[in-house]
């Protein structure tokens, strides 16, 4: 669920507009982004506004829960400053908020001068982010940059051009020491995530999660990708600007987190829904050794059999006491 003041504030920036105007333009963008790739779809206030009413609850969802494993999987990680890349107006900077309080100094960049606009309006109701710095610039491989403990790059790199991809990677590698890039959770978005991960760890990071390795991907392309999901709540307007009946929506993201220096990592990750039935729970695994592999927990085995059926989609395997 969006922080409170991130909500309210939201909901004040959208107050010019009327929900059935932004359920209009919310239509339009949604088949935009269906059928028409490698173009601009964001051309107006109107379509900014409805874009961040739709779509800023997921990706904070996302992004906080990307953000919360890869704490979990670096314990130690406490960042004083961020640079979030492609930002939008902000989702990223906010997730990397709740789950870091420690970050002190933030940096936005951002090539939209109306999407930082209404970034910084949300920003303004968080006294810990009112004071983050936005920039206005197109990413590509060597623009100047701050140094910060924690690069983010969420839902953007996928818009670049797929030659410039692994390039800006490295380039938002350079000096950081956690790096997270997360797409949508769609063939297309764990193919850029898979290219991600293949540039950190040729950079020299450690990937610490969600995988358990640093050796190559198990899965094949074009056979199945590696995705998460994560349930979240749909206020009124939400319901309103998405024509939508039920009070949730899943989001599906693919994620890589990477770090400078080895984390302690899980033996193995659960890469779907557990299928549990009475006395019995399958896990698909993607393990550190044996690449994908199918395991079964009976009831027979007493605590472990507990703790399977206690396991989600997303968590390491076997869990830790």
């Amino acid at each position: 669920m969006l922080p409170d003041d991130l909500r309210t504030a939201l909901d004040r920036a959208l107050a010019r507009y009327a929900p059935h105007d932004l359920a209009a333009v919310v239509a339009r963008l949604t088949e935009s982004y269906r059928t028409e790739t490698g173009r601009t779809h964001l051309h107006s206030q109107a379509d900014i506004a409805a874009y961040a009413a739709y779509r800023m609850p997921a990706t904070y969802a996302a992004a906080v829960t990307a953000m919360g494993r890869a704490a979990a999987a670096a314990p130690g990680f406490a960042p004083a400053s961020h640079l979030d890349v492609g930002g939008g107006t902000g989702a990223a900077l906010w997730a990397a908020g709740a789950t870091w309080p420690s970050l002190t100094k933030v940096t936005v960049i951002e090539h939209d001068p109306h999407i930082i606009d209404l970034g910084k309006r949300l920003a303004r109701s968080s006294p810990a982010l009112s004071g983050a710095t936005w920039r206005q610039a197109s990413v590509h491989p060597g623009l100047d940059r701050p140094a910060a403990d924690l690069v983010t790059m969420s839902y953007a790199l996928g818009e670049l051009p797929e030659r410039d991809r692994q390039d800006v990677v490295r380039w938002l590698a350079a000096d950081a020491t956690m790096v997270i890039v997360i797409e949508p959770g769609t063939p297309t978005g764990y193919a850029t995530i898979a290219q991600a991960r293949q540039a950190l760890a040729e950079y020299g990071m450690h990937i610490a999660a969600p995988c358990p390795h640093d050796g190559p991907c198990p899965i094949l392309p074009g056979r199945d990708w590696c995705h998460f999901s994560v349930r979240l709540p749909r206020s009124a307007l939400h319901r309103r600007v998405k024509l939508g009946t039920l009070g949730f929506e899943d989001e599906k993201f693919s994620y890589v987190a990477a770090t400078a220096t080895p984390a302690p990592r899980a033996a193995a990750r659960v890469l779907r829904h557990p299928a549990k039935r009475k006395g019995l729970v399958s896990l698909r695994l993607c393990t550190g050794e044996d690449g994908l592999r199918d395991v079964l927990v009976s009831k027979r085995q007493g605590e472990l059999y507990r703790r399977a059926r206690d396991t989600e989609w997303g968590d390491g395997w076997p869990p830790e006491d």
